[in-house]
């Protein structure tokens, strides 16, 4: 079974998002957008664009319970269903809650520092 394929986010918690944002878009050179991130589109390894991209956010980080920490990864995953099922058989903590939209398929767990971390099986095609 193939698990994670790739990042497909990563997710920062800030006390004040908006100035956390201009400082990684002053200094980095982010193209932070009005919702508070940006998508880096991927490359291959000669630069030529492919299917797929990693998103990058600051916010306020209100989607992260139960975790406590400051930041949240999302990752890549081929079958979202078979993944969880196969981390609860393992004795992971995953979370009952998943969520299905347009955007995808989205599943969570608890690693064993406290950390949540979001898989997510993107729509076909992407």
């Amino acid at each position: 079974m193939t698990r994670v394929t790739g990042i497909g986010g990563v997710f920062i918690k800030a006390k004040a998002p908006e100035v956390l944002q201009n400082w990684y878009k002053t200094h980095l050179g982010i193209d932070v957008q009005v919702w508070g991130g940006t998508f880096f589109k991927w490359v291959d390894s000669e630069g030529k664009p492919y299917a797929g991209s990693t998103a990058w956010m600051v916010g306020k980080g209100e989607n992260f319970a139960p975790s406590e920490s400051s930041f949240m990864v999302n990752y890549r995953v081929a079958d979202l269903n078979q993944l969880l099922s196969a981390l609860r058989a393992e004795g992971c903590n995953v979370l009952d809650e998943t969520d299905e939209s347009e955007f995808g398929k989205f599943g969570w767990f608890m690693d064993p520092e406290g950390n949540k971390v979001e898989l997510w099986e993107p729509p076909v095609g992407e």
